[in-house]
């Protein structure tokens, strides 16, 4: 169990064969959380790197309201307990090298909960959603708020308190505080992999990874970048998708 905000939080925690203190990925879903990126959690496993899975409050039974503002907190929440070592579940760890991934929401909070913690030696974002890129473009064509207001409803049913007005409302308060792009000088000489999709109606790589990509190699990050032919999911690259992770992680971690 994980503690944020008086919330306990489920987590796996993937341990590596053998004895020793590992390296560990804190790796983050999106929202709401179908796809748990598992694959890449057991490939990291048979590469001697611990990960860790949690869900965030208010998804998937967990208690406390769902926001895209407490899946942030949530997320740095857990992301202090890894680099504390506090946790007596995970004395194994290696609390000098942990780094952290995501996919889509999760790529979204890994950069974020990454950026103020020079202590976190790599993040990794795979389709990640850029809520600051988005606003923008909702702001420059109004007609596509509604487009927004359908996709973030027809993935409530598994959250608490929240509908997809809130979700909008939320993510359009926030603006450009929830920039991507505006991370980008934070990560100056730190290491980071960004993995867009060519397919990918959610987070098409033009709006949310071609722009971010850009940031980051101006701002003098040590960067790895691809943009895969898949979809949202990366449904058929999964094998590709985790051999690049894997070797990010063990090259740099």
């Amino acid at each position: 169990m994980l503690d944020s905000a008086g919330h306990s939080l489920h987590g796996v925690l993937h341990l590596p064969a053998g004895e020793g203190r590992h390296p560990v990925v804190l790796l983050l879903h999106g929202f709401p959380g179908w796809e748990r990126n598992f694959d890449i959690a057991q490939a990291l496993r048979r590469a001697g790197v611990a990960s860790l899975v949690f869900h965030y409050r208010g998804c998937w039974g967990m208690p406390g309201r769902w926001s895209w503002a407490n899946a942030l907190a949530d997320t740095e929440a857990v992301l202090s307990t890894l680099l504390s070592g506090e946790h007596t579940q995970m004395a194994e760890l290696d609390t000098a090298r942990v780094a952290v991934a995501g996919h889509s929401l999760g790529g979204f909070l890994a950069l974020q909960a990454a950026a103020p913690r020079p202590t976190v030696r790599l993040a990794a974002s795979i389709s990640g959603f850029d809520f600051g890129a988005v606003t923008a473009t909702i702001e420059a064509d109004p007609t596509l708020l509604e487009v927004y207001l359908e996709a973030f409803a027809s993935e409530t049913s598994v959250l608490t308190d929240t509908d997809g007005e809130a979700l909008v409302r939320e993510m359009l308060d926030a603006g450009q505080s929830w920039s991507l792009r505006a991370l980008a000088a934070a990560f100056e000489h730190r290491d980071v992999l960004l993995i867009g999709t060519s397919r990918d109606p959610v987070t098409p790589a033009a709006l949310h990874h071609e722009p971010l990509v850009a940031a980051f190699i101006g701002a003098g990050s040590r960067l790895r970048h691809a943009v895969l032919a898949s979809d949202h999911a990366l449904s058929d690259k999964r094998v590709q998708l985790t051999t690049r992770v894997v070797d990010f992680v063990l090259n740099h971690l």
